[in-house]
Formats: C-alpha cells, structure tokens, sequence
C-alpha cells in the first residue's frame, strides 16, 4: 500500500459497502476510500460494532477506510440551528466520535449546512451528450423558508462555536481528525438559513478559532471554484503550508456563483495541474477522491465510467506533478 502520508487518490461517495465496491477501487489503483453518511444501524449515533465491521470489511480487502464524510442531518440539526435538544444531540455525537476512533477510522467530514446542498433542476449539458448538475440562484430567489425562520450568520457561528467547543476535545482525545466541507452552494443564505463556509474568511475564522491537529478542511476544490476560481490556489497555500488540509474533493465547475454548472474534471474553471503542483509543495500528504461527476453514457447511479475517467486523470496529474518536483 502508498504510505498514508502522501498524496495519493481515492475513492468515496457512497454509503453502502459492497463487494463490487471494494473490487473496483482496488482495480483503479486507489489503497483508500471513505464512505458518505454509511448505512449504519441507529437513529441518534453510530455504535462501536457497526463502525468495527466496516472497518474489518476493509482490512479484509487490503484497504484503507480512512473517513466517514457526514453523518446524518437528523444526528445534529439541533445543534446547527441552536433549538432545544442540541445537548443530547452533542452527547451523541461525542460518542460516534469516541466509537470511530476505537473503531480505528481516522477522519469524520463534516459539514455546517442545516439545509444541506442545494441544486437547480435539470441538467446542464457537457460534451457528448453527458450532462452535469447546475445551480443558478435567480431560479431560488423565492424560495421558502426550510426551518420556519430567518437564521443569522451570527446565530449560526455562535451554533458552530458551542458544538465545536465540545466535540473537538473528544475527536482530539479519540484520535479523529474533523474535516470541514465548504458550503454548496456558497452563498450567504438559503432557504432563510445563512452559509458561514461561503469563503475564505470564514474558513480561517474556523480553523483560527479551533486551531487543532484533529480540525481541517475537507477541501473541496469544487466548491472553492464556485467562490471564484482566483481564490483556488491562495486557499490551498494557506491552508495547506498550515497543515489544515485533511483531504481533497478533487472536481471543478464552469462559471461561479449566482449561477455555475459541474463538469468534467479537464474543462473547468481551475488549473488543475497547478493546484497539484501547490499540493506538493505545501507538503499535502492526504488523498484526493472524485466527489461528483458527470453523468456519461450507460453509467450506472453512482458513476463508475465518470469516476474511472477522473481517477485516471487525477493519477496523471499527480506522477507528472512529481516528476516535475
């Protein structure tokens, strides 16, 4: 297996382990893998024997789970949104935490989005006929309300603070390492319900509020594009030469907010040579997974034929990044 320390590639975003899954990112190279809010037994937490078992299924195919990107919004709405309940929902996640790390995964993604992502109906068309989600927030501009009310950014980041002033000491005790999504879309309010990880202040409020080894970004480059393509590589610097990059949702879009589309991983907004390149230099020792992809032709639902495409893709980038070095 490539040393869990470098930067590498992956694979993820699904929630049910299968045999066929584990085969297939085998056969593309890849030692690691996360899941996406797992299919796990319990209505409030994750339990240790659960978590165990997938653990073991991996280990049993000679790979690495090495994240669990989201629980279920169910798990802390509560306390994204600061209603009466919060605290229990806490104690529970304190415990999926302290369970995952007994459990031997390292990374728990996560995000701050009550609401969660949000996309325009229909697909933009791509080359060929394949055909990518969009959004275009002129066809949201009346949407209602998704929690009965208004939620202020400054309600939300006083929500974040308090969650996070009491999880992060676990995850630090347990040996999880927490990974912050960005916004998606990011804008300042969906819904009724402000987006605090819109852009890069944001981020760096966070990661300077709560500045620990087990506190990171998952880097969505996707979604750092959608802010506007300029900021991709200041963000990747900064974070990066500080250590706080966890891992890296390695997809890009044409055109940015109010209105972008996803795309093919070779014709979006980004250089994504030179975001490899600034990788290595900062000394990125994480791995890199497709996130979302194109819907290409006979694909099934999660995409293997979009994927296998952008890993081998993503692969090329990184040897010849390298070999540049």
């Amino acid at each position: 297996m490539r040393d869990r320390n470098e930067m590498r590639i992956g694979l993820g975003q699904f929630s049910e382990l299968t045999d066929e899954k584990l085969a297939f990112i085998k056969q593309l190279g890849a030692d690691d893998f996360l899941m996406n809010t797992p299919q796990l037994p319990g209505g409030q937490r994750w339990e240790y024997d659960d978590l165990l078992a997938l653990r073991q299924r991996a280990d049993a195919a000679e790979l690495r789970l090495m994240c669990l990107e989201n629980v279920p919004v169910r798990f802390y709405d509560k306390a994204m949104l600061g209603l009466p309940g919060r605290d229990e929902q806490i104690a529970h996640m304190q415990a999926t935490i302290r369970n995952m790390g007994r459990a031997g995964i390292p990374i728990l993604g996560y995000h701050w989005m009550p609401n969660q992502v949000w996309r325009t109906p229909g697909l933009a068309p791509l080359r060929g006929g394949a055909g990518a989600t969009r959004f275009d927030m002129a066809e949201h501009a009346e949407a209602p309300l998704t929690h009965g009310r208004v939620f202020s950014e400054e309600e939300m980041w006083d929500n974040y603070e308090y969650y996070m002033s009491r999880v992060l000491p676990v995850a630090e005790e347990a040996g999880v390492t927490l990974a912050v999504h960005p916004d998606d879309p990011p804008v300042p309010s969906l819904g009724g319900v402000a987006r605090i990880f819109r852009n890069f202040a944001g981020f760096r409020r966070a990661i300077d509020t709560f500045d620990s080894p087990n506190h990171g970004l998952d880097f969505c480059m996707g979604c750092w594009s959608e802010m506007g393509p300029d900021g991709v590589l200041d963000a990747v610097r900064h974070f990066g030469g500080r250590g706080r990059i966890v891992y890296v949702h390695f997809r890009d879009v044409q055109g940015q907010v109010p209105c972008f589309n996803e795309c093919f991983i070779d014709e979006g907004n980004v250089d994504t040579f030179a975001v490899v390149q600034a990788l290595l230099e900062v000394g990125f020792g994480g791995f890199l997974i497709t996130d979302h992809v194109p819907r290409m032709v006979d694909d099934t639902d999660w995409g293997h034929r979009g994927r296998a495409y952008a890993i081998g893709y993503i692969r090329a980038l990184i040897d010849i990044a390298r070999r540049a070095a």
